[in-house]
């Protein structure tokens, strides 16, 4: 027998929310209607919740091999099926690095253990991300990556990078990039390169740093003609080069996170407080303008949390001692929701398909819609249940978010990936 999932609010293909029964069977979705007869199936009263594909997000890290007092596999696993994700991809900067067959089957046998989100590793384009020799694409490929990235670190010779994407095209992966050349960072940058870095008499991380390397792979991907995916792009430079690079027919995407649509470095407190140190760090008002505008206009194609979580005695440290990142994965949609939404931003419908759908498309994956057929990955958000952001509830290991405190509404209150209820707020 099935589990009908009775009274629930779908969005229909006008973006309107309308009540349906959805019943789920094996792993699939088997029938939407209006109704629906339990006829002896397990039936779990929505009571109005939204129900919506499960999310998607590409660009996380859950620290596993080697970082394990940051996070598991396991919690951060757990930790995305209470923030409404059914698939996240995991990034390979952990020890050892995603660079072998090894590792990678690893990550597979401890995320099929966890029994939470689906969890897709991605390979490093070199070896030990150290930029000199290029990964076994094909092997990495075959044992079940999603696609190459160096994220930590940007792949720093032209050269390299070329080679890497002319790899990736010919065994068919997407290259993911990290964008950020080492020789325009001062040392002991901590903030962007602006107004409050230097009232506080810091060095900044300049926007080129990032926006170099995204003009300099735009071109790169043209000739080669790989997919090339741009990693949380924060610059309004960057923004301008993808758009241009679409307009040209370069198959180049872009991910944005949640704080930099939220968050510019004017909103980070005199304390200093490391909990607002990530990278790329907050930007300008203009460039946060230019990111929320870039997602409106389809330049910037989906929604990824860049989840980095960091142990509290790490994040204790001096915002220039501390490390980088911020956690993610249990308040996205909860503030994308609260934030761009009920703000008129974005629509209900916009938010969901870049954080559901169209990854889904982009990376070529059988998730992230609802509808007869389709494979039951499945989250129910009550809209309209509001509380504040309390990181001593998250499952993550991770407590450093800058968020702390931040009222919305939007929370999911159960999530089911390939048919099986994995989450549920009790």
């Amino acid at each position: 027998m099935g589990i009908l999932l009775a009274n629930g609010q779908l969005l229909d293909e006008f973006g309107k929310l309308i009540k349906k029964d959805v019943l789920v069977e094996a792993n699939r979705i088997v029938r939407i209607a209006e109704r629906i007869e339990p006829d002896g199936h397990e039936q779990i009263d929505l009571d109005g919740l939204f129900l919506s594909a499960g999310l998607i997000d590409m660009h996380v890290h859950l620290r596993e091999p080697g970082f394990e007092e940051k996070e598991t596999i396991a919690t951060g696993a757990d930790a995305a099926v209470r923030g409404g994700f059914t698939t996240v991809a995991c990034m390979p900067n952990t020890r050892p690095v995603i660079d072998n067959v090894e590792t990678v089957q690893y990550i597979l046998q401890q995320a099929k253990a966890a029994k939470k989100a689906r969890v897709l590793p991605y390979g490093a384009i070199t070896v030990r991300q150290l930029g000199r020799e290029l990964t076994d694409f094909a092997a990495l490929k075959e044992t079940g990556i999603a696609g190459v990235t160096d994220d930590g670190v940007g792949v720093q010779t032209s050269g390299m990078m070329k080679q890497a994407m002319l790899r990736a095209k010919e065994w068919g992966l997407p290259v993911i990039a990290h964008c950020e050349d080492e020789s325009l960072l001062p040392g002991g940058a901590a903030l962007h390169d602006g107004e409050v870095a230097a009232r506080h008499g810091l060095p900044g991380i300049p926007s080129e740093s990032e926006s170099i390397h995204v003009g300099r792979d735009i071109l790169l991907a043209e000739q080669t003609g790989v997919h090339y995916h741009v990693c949380h792009i924060s610059a309004k430079e960057s923004v301008r080069l993808v758009r241009d690079g679409k307009r040209a027919g370069v198959n180049v995407t872009a991910e944005v996170t949640p704080h930099h649509l939220l968050l510019c470095d004017e909103d980070i407190p005199d304390s200093l407080d490391a909990r607002w140190k990530m990278n790329p760090p907050l930007r300008s008002r203009a460039d946060r303008a230019a990111l929320l505008a870039g997602l409106k206009d389809g330049t910037i194609d989906i929604i990824a949390t860049d989840h980095a979580p960091h142990t509290e005695a790490e994040k204790a440290n001096s915002i220039d001692r501390a490390p980088f990142g911020i956690v993610g994965l249990e308040t996205a949609f909860p503030l994308l929701y609260t934030y761009l939404v009920l703000s008129g931003e974005l629509t209900l419908a916009e938010l969901i398909d870049k954080m559901t759908a169209k990854p889904a498309r982009l990376f070529g994956l059988p998730y992230g819609r609802l509808a007869e057929g389709e494979v039951a990955d499945l989250v129910a958000i009550d809209l309209e249940k509001e509380r504040a952001i309390d990181p001593d509830s998250f499952a993550s290991k991770g407590r450093n978010t800058p968020f702390a405190g931040w009222k919305c509404k939007g929370w999911p209150m159960l999530t089911m990936v390939d048919g099986e209820v994995v989450w549920r707020q009790s």
